[in-house]
């Protein structure tokens, strides 16, 4: 189970924990129930595929600490905000605990492998060799802590020859076909708006990050991955098979399903729908005929086998055109393919989608503290266990703002020695005035 944070959201969903305002309703998971309780992370990462893995891990119940240079994550100076905060910033690094550490310094790399002593998990995406220079690499932590879990995060990879080349989410959907594959789909070419090459490697990173904590469970020890975005967008590619296909293949078969083809409709009052299957496959194309109660159009010589009906596919999609418009609104229309056991959506905005009774009813949508009196939502994590309590709690930091209380837990430091830090310029922070 999780406790979430939903407006309107039913009492038997609330926990004991809940704190109300107005209509809203905040819960945390109660923290001895989670799945990677005692489990601490050290978050070094930036922008979004490590911060998405560190929010993953806080959802989890881990104690994740993200550690930013001086000059802070990227997103901290991203828009919208809410006071000194970021949305993009709050959605991805809610319930982590924030320093911000020169770690190019001698002093700051020192007071690093002193938390990393004391750590289980740490992620980083610098560019390859940048944690070694600093004396910071697996190596070097692993000397001192041999059961820590060190994950790194790269474009390429942490070798090879195109270790050194700089890599973001558009640049890695480029290099590993997935740009081409939806240009050609479409017609044109345009960036992804998603960037999914950071959020895949996110989901990646995280289950070899729990995987190396099993093991460890075995054998007492840690180990080092290594994760590159553009292997991880060949895994997660579902038609890399049929790319990499050379041999003859049958034309009375849909190669790799084409989901790209699936028909997109709009019905009599202006809603848009899609339908899950290919028109022109074996099956679907019958169901379709059901659907739309037009069984002549098996006898249509256009329409005999899967081949002709993709030389002919732009007669067919008209002919669902035609039809779909006929169809007074949505729940009519995804009746009508129930009958016939086909799937259906609508075309919705994420907001239109959080403003649904199925939203409401899954705790899809939560609220985290904005650190001024109010709220903004986020989704939640996606997971329901039966017994164990997870899902996003906490409330996004500011920079540098757990400095002192991370630094005396963690390392033993005492005031004085924080306060020195501070001083010289090996710890900072940016809190808000007044």
């Amino acid at each position: 189970m999780r406790p979430y944070t939903a407006a309107h959201s039913c009492d038997d969903e609330r926990t004991a924990a809940a704190d109300h305002h107005g209509d809203v309703v905040t819960a945390s998971p109660d923290e001895s129930k989670a799945p990677l309780a005692g489990i601490r992370v050290l978050d070094l990462t930036r922008v979004l595929a490590g911060p998405h893995c560190g929010r993953m891990l806080v959802d989890f119940g881990a104690e994740v600490i993200k550690i930013e240079p001086p000059d802070g994550d990227l997103t901290r100076f991203s828009s919208p905000r809410v006071g000194s905060l970021a949305t993009y910033f709050m959605q991805q690094n809610a319930g982590k605990k924030c320093m911000s550490i020169d770690l190019a310094s001698s002093e700051g790399a020192r007071v690093f492998r002193l938390l990393a002593d004391r750590a289980d998990v740490l992620v980083e995406n610098y560019r390859a060799g940048v944690m070694d220079r600093l004396g910071l690499g697996y190596d070097d932590l692993a000397a001192r802590n041999p059961r820590l879990v060190y994950a790194s995060i790269s474009g390429y990879g942490a070798d090879g020859p195109w270790v050194h080349r700089r890599a973001y989410a558009t640049v890695i959907g480029a290099e590993s076909g997935l740009t081409r594959m939806q240009g050609e789909s479409s017609g044109n070419y345009v960036n992804d708006p998603w960037s999914h090459a950071d959020t895949y490697t996110a989901l990646e990173t995280t289950s070899a990050i729990l995987a190396a904590l099993y093991r460890r469970e075995k054998t007492g020890r840690g180990d080092r991955i290594d994760v590159s975005m553009a292997e991880t967008m060949l895994y997660v590619n579902e038609h890399a098979h049929d790319q990499l296909f050379d041999g003859p293949v049958d034309p009375n078969w849909i190669r790799s399903f084409q989901p790209g083809d699936y028909p997109i409709l709009q019905v009599a009052d202006g809603t848009t729908v899609v339908i899950s299957g290919h028109p022109a496959e074996r099956g679907t194309f019958e169901i379709m005929l059901a659907v739309m109660d037009r069984p002549h159009l098996a006898d249509d010589p256009r329409f005999h086998s899967v081949a002709s009906r993709l030389e002919h596919f732009d007669v067919l999609r008209a002919e669902m055109i035609e039809w779909a418009r006929s169809v007074p609104d949505a729940a009519t229309f995804e009746e009508r393919c129930a009958q016939h056991g086909l799937a259906m959506g609508v075309v919705r905005s994420v907001r239109e989608l959080a403003a649904t009774e199925w939203a409401d009813a899954r705790g899809a949508i939560t609220h985290i503290p904005d650190r001024i009196g109010g709220f903004i939502r986020v989704p939640n994590s996606p997971w329901h266990f039966q017994d164990a309590e997870v899902g996003v709690h906490g409330e996004p930091r500011y920079r540098g703002e757990d400095n002192r209380v991370v630094l005396r837990e963690m390392a033993g430091l005492s005031d004085a020695e924080i306060d020195e830090l501070e001083r010289t310029g090996v710890l900072s922070s940016r809190l808000p005035r007044g």
